[in-house]
């Protein structure tokens, strides 16, 4: 099946779309993706790499989602992987970021590349991150899938919107407010790593060695 035949098999039928499923999923990704409260961490990257390629972390975190949508499983399988592993990596980098946030310490090296750092760590783990991926994969078993890809879509401009402005979003906190904001939410993200690194470590325990599994 050739590319074009897969856009225009019955996955992708218009008669498929639905306004409801459309909105459920969109609310559940910018939940996920919470690029809002990403703020803190799109400015600190800016201001360690000297600027932030919008379109490039866009369309990277696009490929991402998208090739996990229609071939998560399969991807991770091909690599010997399964998805609490995934995640588990994922929160470790992402605690690994908020404790540099919290501390104003650099445990990656201090020379960025602009070009690198719109992939890592902004589309991944930031953006299309492990909770993202899994959601995904999750949303697919329970939605259509032209209604996911349009969500997904949707998000993607809104992330975007947000990285392109963030020279102008980071003017109107100020220094003051950035710094607070910064410190905040490096809290936060310390927190999400940890949970994340919780369940994904119990769901691995359980799926490996079957200890801790729910009753």
């Amino acid at each position: 099946m050739t590319l074009l035949q897969f856009f225009l098999s019955d996955t992708f039928r218009i008669e498929k779309l639905d306004f409801k499923q459309i909105l459920a999923v969109s609310l559940i990704l910018f939940s996920v993706i919470d690029i809002l409260g990403v703020i803190p961490v799109i400015i600190d990257i800016r201001k360690k790499a000297g600027e932030l390629h919008a379109g490039k972390a866009t369309i990277v975190s696009g490929i991402l989602m998208i090739a996990f949508l229609f071939f998560g499983e399969i991807i991770l399988k091909f690599l010997g992987l399964d998805i609490s592993s995934f995640s588990l990596a994922g929160s470790i980098i992402i605690f690994l970021i908020g404790f540099e946030m919290l501390l104003g310490i650099h445990l990656f090296q201090d020379t960025i590349d602009p070009k690198s750092s719109s992939i890592v760590p902004l589309a991944f783990p930031l953006i299309a991150g492990a909770g993202t991926i899994t959601t995904i994969i999750s949303l697919r078993s329970q939605y259509e899938q032209v209604n996911v890809l349009v969500g997904i879509f949707l998000n993607l401009l809104f992330v975007y919107a947000v990285l392109k402005s963030s020279v102008w979003i980071e003017h109107v906190l100020g220094t003051t407010g950035a710094n607070i904001l910064r410190k905040v939410f490096s809290v936060i993200l310390l927190a999400i790593g940890i949970k994340m690194f919780q369940n994904s470590l119990q769901t691995w325990l359980c799926s490996a060695f079957k200890v801790g599994c729910p009753i």
